[in-house]
């Protein structure tokens, strides 16, 4: 019985990631071997980076809640340190959109924070 070389399941995995080095320049998306390397690449980039964003973001919520916080007169710290001994839970995504979009509230919020650290 010969061997089977390039049968249905080896055709449908090489398509595969062929399809998916679509977009890549050059020989990356037409070569099997180059396209499966690029695709590899790309894939431990994603990974890594999905759990990247989640430090961005936070990084960016703390930027902005330090900024809204300091055009007050307190710093980052001593806001968050009063909104926990106010037992107020809210994340700093929240915090964040309530600095930039609901400047009132947050203005309440900043009150409560200072009474209680002060």
């Amino acid at each position: 019985m010969p061997r089977a070389v390039s049968g249905t399941v080896s055709r449908k995995r090489r398509k595969k990631v062929l399809r998916m080095a679509k977009g890549f320049r050059s020989v990356r998306s037409k070569v099997f071997r180059k396209a499966r390397e690029a695709v590899e690449k790309a894939l431990s980039y994603a990974y890594r980076d999905r759990k990247v964003r989640k430090r961005d973001f936070r990084r960016l919520w703390i930027a902005r809640i330090n900024a809204a916080v300091r055009a007050e007169g307190l710093t980052y710290s001593k806001f968050m340190y009063g909104l926990k001994k106010a037992d107020i839970e809210l994340d700093r995504k929240v915090l964040s959109d309530m600095a930039i979009r609901n400047e009132k509230s947050f203005k309440v919020l900043l009150e409560t924070a200072r009474a209680q650290v002060s």
